[in-house]
């Protein structure tokens, strides 16, 4: 996977908007303003993802390339390295699940506007 492959993956969900609120090195992707995922634009070595906490621990103990969430909350964000041993079909069920994860917390009349978008 490369950075735009990943950029298309996670624009093309519903309500998804890319920004740079943490420095013109960080791209950010959130669904109706919360986060779900980000990485470096300059190095882009890996993803932060959410994660339920029992899976992240689960993956974590799995994949070498699955660490805690750098600068995140390590309970609920994962770092998934891209060189390393975590195949591209399973980060893109990561990115799916952070998205859910997102998605399924926000306020039921957020969730209605993402359904009629």
């Amino acid at each position: 996977m490369n950075i735009e492959e990943f950029r298309d993956y996670c624009i093309a969900k519903k309500g998804v908007t890319e920004s740079f609120p943490f420095g013109e090195s960080t791209l950010v992707f959130k669904v109706m303003n919360k986060m779900f995922s980000l990485t470096g634009v300059e190095n882009f070595e890996f993803i932060n993802l959410k994660c339920n906490p029992e899976k992240a621990i689960e993956f974590r103990e799995t994949y070498e390339g699955i660490k805690p969430g750098y600068h995140m909350n390590k309970q609920l964000w994962n770092s998934v390295y891209l060189s390393k041993d975590v195949p591209d079909k399973l980060i893109y069920q990561m990115i799916d699940d952070s998205y859910d994860l997102i998605v399924s917390s926000l306020t039921k009349k957020l969730q209605k506007e993402l359904q009629e978008l």
